[in-house]
């Protein structure tokens, strides 16, 4: 309920009680596996837009019964790694979730502050490390109560709580993250 890790049954895992995340839940509408391993990458790498769509349609079905946020916000990318990649995945994939579901999309309130090393080249304790200070809230916003953060891919989740941390360290009450899939 609260990292997405794939359980035989739902409830918490054995980290969580001990070590809560700052996020409220988490939802991921796949396990990172066949065909999802294969379909983002496509958008995420190869510019696949087509990809993208099918995988936004899933998802809107997929959340359509969560609790509504008051507003959607995608992890951003730093803003070197947008002008190289020259698009952001997961503001690809949030912007036709937020229309379908009719919940507000904010991609202005959270801004990346550095860049970082991949996190797909790192191990748990470097993901955690390489994230830290790595995200702030934009100055002079009104924040929103209830945020669901939107990312594509949740390995460890040190990405997502790090922006989560920040969010909570401005005022927000309730983060929640969406995402299209969770490695187990």
């Amino acid at each position: 309920m609260r990292c997405a890790l794939p359980l035989p049954e739902a409830g918490m895992c054995g980290q969580c009680p001990q070590h809560p995340p700052p996020l409220d839940a988490v939802t991921a509408a796949f396990d990172y596996a066949f065909p999802v391993d294969g379909l983002l990458p496509r958008l995420k790498f190869h510019a696949d837009f087509a990809a993208g769509r099918v995988i936004s349609q899933c998802l809107a079905q997929r959340f359509a019964d969560c609790p509504r946020p008051d507003a959607i916000v995608p992890l951003p990318l730093h803003s070197g790694r947008l002008r190289r990649r020259g698009y952001d995945q997961a503001l690809e994939l949030a912007k036709p979730l937020a229309r379908a579901l009719r919940v507000p999309l904010r991609n202005d309130l959270l801004i990346r502050t550095r860049a970082t090393a991949a996190q797909s080249t790192l191990d748990a304790a470097a993901r955690k490390r390489n994230l830290r200070g790595a995200f702030r809230v934009a100055e002079g916003m009104a924040l929103p109560e209830h945020i669901t953060l939107f990312d594509d891919v949740m390995t460890t989740g040190a990405t997502l709580h790090a922006a989560a941390t920040a969010l909570r360290k401005a005022g927000v009450q309730r983060v929640d993250a969406w995402v299209c899939a969770r490695v187990a």
